[in-house]
C-alpha cells in the first residue's frame, strides 16, 4: 500500500513539473522559441554631445566617461581619437589622437589599460589608461574591428557579423567565439558592446535597438527599442547618424547612450 501511495505522489510531482516552464525557458509548449521581449526604460537626463564626434565607443574608467571616434575623408567630424568627456558639458578634457591614417573603433578598460580597435586595418592598440602612453600594438584575424568590452578576464570584440570574439588580454589571441542569435537565427551587425550585470548590451548597427545578450550562449534575451529617441534626434539634427554608444558606470549604476554625431548624450534607467 505504501508503495502505491509513493508511486502516485511521484507521478503527481512529475506531472506538475512538466506543466511549468523552467526560469528563462523561452520555448513554448508548441516548441516554438519566442522572440526577445521589448524591455522598458526611461530617460533620466539629457546632456550635450559634440555633433562633430563620430562615436564608435563609450566606456567608463574610474568614474570618468571616455569616448572613441572614427573618421574618414568623407565624414565631416573632429577626427579619430580617444578622449575623456565631461558629461555636463560634453567637452573633451584630454585625448589621444590617432591621426588621419586610422579609423578608430571600440574601446574598453581592463587592468589600467585602454584597448582599442580600428576599422579595416586589423590593428589594435593598447595604452596606459592613466598616462595615455601607447604600450603596444596587436593584430586580429577578423576582417573588421567594431565594438569592444570586457568581462574582467577577457576582451570581448565584435566585427559587424553575428560573432563575438573572446580574447586573452595579454596575448590578444582569440580563445572563444560565440554566435549571437534570436528566434529567427543569427543576428548580424553586432556593434558597440558593454557588459552590465552579467549581460552584454550591444548596439545593432542600422537599427534603433540595444540588444541584451547572454554572453555564454549568445542568445538575445531582450531588447530596447530606441526608435522614438532616434527619430527625435534626426528631426532635431538631420546630420545625426546611427544610434551607437553605450556605457555603464559601475560606481553610480548609471547607463548612458548616444549616437554618431548626435547632439545629445542620454542617461537612461532600465525599469
Amino acid at each position: 500500500m505504501n508503495k502505491l501511495i509513493n508511486l502516485l505522489i511521484l507521478c503527481f510531482f512529475l506531472f506538475a513539473c512538466n506543466g511549468e516552464a523552467e526560469p528563462g525557458d523561452e520555448t513554448g509548449n508548441d516548441g516554438v522559441v519566442s522572440s526577445p521581449a521589448i524591455l522598458p526604460f526611461s530617460i533620466v537626463n539629457e546632456y550635450p554631445h559634440d555633433t562633430a564626434s563620430y562615436t564608435e565607443g563609450l566606456s567608463f574608467y574610474n568614474g570618468q566617461l571616455y569616448e572613441s571616434t572614427g573618421a574618414t575623408p568623407t565624414i565631416s567630424n573632429n577626427g579619430t581619437w580617444i578622449g575623456q568627456i565631461e558629461i555636463p558639458t560634453g567637452k573633451i578634457q584630454k585625448k589621444i589622437d590617432l591621426g588621419a591614417e586610422w579609423f578608430g573603433e571600440g574601446i574598453t578598460f581592463l587592468n589600467d589599460k585602454i584597448y582599442q580597435l580600428t576599422y579595416k586595418t586589423k590593428k589594435g592598440f593598447v595604452y596606459d589608461a592613466k598616462t595615455f602612453k601607447k604600450l603596444k600594438e596587436f593584430t586580429y584575424s577578423a576582417d573588421e574591428g567594431w565594438g569592444l568590452t570586457n568581462d574582467g578576464k577577457h576582451l570581448i570584440m565584435s566585427d559587424g557579423t553575428s560573432s563575438l570574439y573572446f580574447l586573452d588580454p595579454e596575448s590578444l589571441k582569440v580563445i572563444n567565439v560565440v554566435g549571437v542569435s534570436d528566434n529567427n537565427g543569427p543576428i548580424a551587425n553586432i556593434n558597440e558592446l558593454e557588459l552590465i550585470n552579467g549581460y552584454l548590451y550591444a548596439n545593432q548597427w542600422l537599427t534603433p535597438y540595444l540588444l541584451k545578450i547572454d554572453p555564454a550562449s549568445g542568445k538575445v534575451v531582450g531588447k530596447f527599442d530606441f526608435t522614438q529617441m532616434t527619430d527625435q534626434i534626426k528631426n532635431q539634427y538631420p546630420d545625426a547618424q546611427e544610434f551607437n554608444g553605450v556605457a555603464y558606470d559601475s560606481t553610480t549604476k548609471k547607463i548612458y547612450v548616444t549616437g554618431k554625431k548626435w547632439p545629445k548624450l542620454y542617461e537612461i534607467k532600465i525599469l
